[in-house]
């Protein structure tokens, strides 16, 4: 079956089969898959939702060094100590994987990058002049996740999740965390993505949270300021908080009604003081910094879910595996198409032939109905170097040069907007 086939038997059982399942539209997209051999929880991607999770990762990591964020990395293993010193192996090694014995010392998966992120900052000293310090990784970690709880992308073992940690001065906290939330706007946005709600996630009265209630004070008035200051609804929550600060968390909800969580803004005053990080202020004098985590889209994982499930397989157009279908009307017009393929390619617009032997120019365009710029090319498109464009929403375009149709499409691509087409 290809791609074209695919979509077009997809898009069938989109009209019987609301809500979205992600699972099912997942296989028969052909983006993800799993294995038995492989394991639960541990998903492979196909080159289509390859090409998916490549333009969200490309999205997030420019969107980040516009805002000032150096990227790093960092390994996927740590030792154990690492983890009793952040605090995780106290309060999360439930979540985490057995630790694997390695020359007398004992290494585990890491169910998180702050505490490496807190290492690199520690490796050199820094002055106030330097901060507030944004470091983002797109990183994988893991989590021992229970076999009954796991479901195609949205619950995995394996994640890959789009992390940063701000480092800055008390006095930067409520203006870093607020331009965090407005990058998260920003990409949903650009994903076409409605949040359900924003949560102020607090700590409840179980033992698996940090006793200093001090701390715990000043990261939840410093999150209800930056909420109060956005003026966007919330409600607060207990027993939602990370183990070590409070967290303002964007729900989203999918086609079934589960709400679930995928981004998050944090304010941390414990690892800070766990790793005993310091910088030089102008005073000469060694202070503590604060720790803002921020994850944009969250996991990788869970964010291509929730993005399956929200537009059924019709991505935005920046976002959809085949950007352009090229449908010559006859065999004549193929070594036309093919160049405009390569056109396409050239412009880094991920574009696929559907030709006569694929099925009458009627049936390839149901086919390719999921695709964002179906291009016909004939006779006359063929002489005059002009395409012909159907828009997936229905819309018919007069021919156009083809340089000026690619140079619209890619502008819009370019510029991760939700419209098809500028009028």
């Amino acid at each position: 079956m290809n791609n074209m086939t695919r979509l077009a038997d997809a898009a069938d059982d989109d009209r019987r089969d609301a809500p979205h399942d992600h699972r099912r539209l997942g296989r028969e997209l052909g983006l993800f898959g799993t294995d038995p051999l492989m394991g639960s929880g541990l998903p492979y991607w196909l080159p289509d939702g390859a090409a998916v999770r490549h333009a969200l990762e490309e999205y997030i990591r420019d969107a980040e060094r516009r805002a000032g964020y150096r990227h790093v990395y960092s390994p996927v293993l740590g030792k154990r100590e690492l983890y009793e010193i952040s605090g995780h192996w106290s309060h999360y090694s439930d979540d985490m994987f057995p630790p694997m014995d390695l020359g007398g010392e004992q290494v585990v998966l890491r169910p998180s990058l702050c505490p490496h992120h807190a290492l690199i900052y520690r490796s050199r000293s820094h002055s106030y002049r330097e901060l507030p310090l944004r470091m983002a990784e797109l990183g994988g970690m893991y989590r021992a996740e229970l076999s009954g709880v796991l479901g195609g992308l949205s619950r995995v073992r394996a994640i890959h999740l789009n992390d940063a940690h701000i480092f800055c001065t008390l006095d930067q906290v409520a203006d870093e965390a607020s331009a965090a939330l407005g990058m998260i706007r920003r990409a949903y946005d650009a994903l076409g993505i409605r949040p359900a709600r924003f949560r102020l996630s607090l700590p409840g009265p179980s033992g698996k949270y940090v006793a200093d209630p001090e701390k715990w004070r000043r990261s939840t008035d410093l999150l209800t300021e930056v909420l109060d200051r956005s003026g966007l609804p919330y409600e607060a929550v207990e027993g939602e908080a990370a183990f070590y600060g409070p967290k303002i968390d964007v729900q989203v909800v999918d086609g079934a009604g589960r709400e679930a969580t995928l981004s998050t803004v944090q304010v941390d005053f414990h690892q800070p003081e766990r790793f005993d990080l310091r910088y030089v202020g102008a005073d000469g004098a060694k202070h503590r910094p604060v720790m803002v985590h921020r994850s944009v889209i969250g996991s990788v994982e869970r964010a291509v879910a929730h993005l399956v499930e929200q537009h059924g397989g019709a991505f935005p157009a920046w976002l959809a595996p085949t950007q352009m279908v090229v449908l010559p009307v006859s065999e004549a017009q193929l070594p036309g198409a093919e160049r405009l393929l390569r056109r396409c390619a050239e412009l880094g617009l991920r574009a696929e032939l559907a030709g006569p032997g694929e099925g009458s120019l009627g049936a390839r365009v149901r086919a390719a109905r999921l695709v964002p710029y179906q291009a016909v090319v004939g006779a006359k498109e063929d002489a005059d170097d002009l395409v012909a464009l159907r828009l997936r929403d229905g819309r018919r375009l007069d021919a156009l040069p083809v340089a000026e149709a690619l140079a619209r499409i890619g502008a819009l691509v370019g510029a991760h907007r939700a419209e098809l087409w500028d009028a």
